[in-house]
């Protein structure tokens, strides 16, 4: 089955997962990334960046890439561009979400986005989509 073409101002299907400190240590282990800060809540409490372990960036950008997937079955992101804006702490609820805001026929621009909890911005960007091969 294929799906129609996307159409400027088409949201498109989020993509919601709840984080947790078992899964930091997780993504610690195949990012290869022992920054106490994914792992250690008193550490975090220390460095004055709150009470929670905080999400690894590359993970919460896969939430957006998994959002793209799902949205676009078999296409290729041609360009990822991110911002990161704050951090994901362990217990958030976080959403990605996006809107083709441009589209010519053989590619779609997308604004991208992951906020936590519904309204707490993480990630703002922008994607270029190419169709499946």
């Amino acid at each position: 089955m294929t799906m129609p073409p996307p159409t400027v101002g088409s949201e498109l299907p989020a993509f919601t997962v709840t984080v947790s400190a078992r899964t930091m240590c997780d993504w610690a282990l195949y990012l290869r990334d022992p920054n106490p800060i994914h792992l250690d809540p008193d550490f975090v409490r220390a460095r004055g960046l709150g009470d929670r372990v905080i999400n690894q960036g590359p993970a919460n950008l896969a939430y957006i890439i998994n959002m793209l997937a799902g949205a676009f079955p078999g296409a290729r992101i041609a360009s990822l561009e991110s911002r990161f804006v704050d951090n994901a702490y362990d217990g958030d609820r976080l959403t990605a979400g996006g809107r083709v805001v441009e589209t010519d026929g053989r590619q779609a621009i997308c604004d991208v986005w992951l906020t936590a909890d519904g309204d707490r911005p993480i990630i703002q960007g922008r994607a270029v989509i190419l169709p499946p091969p």
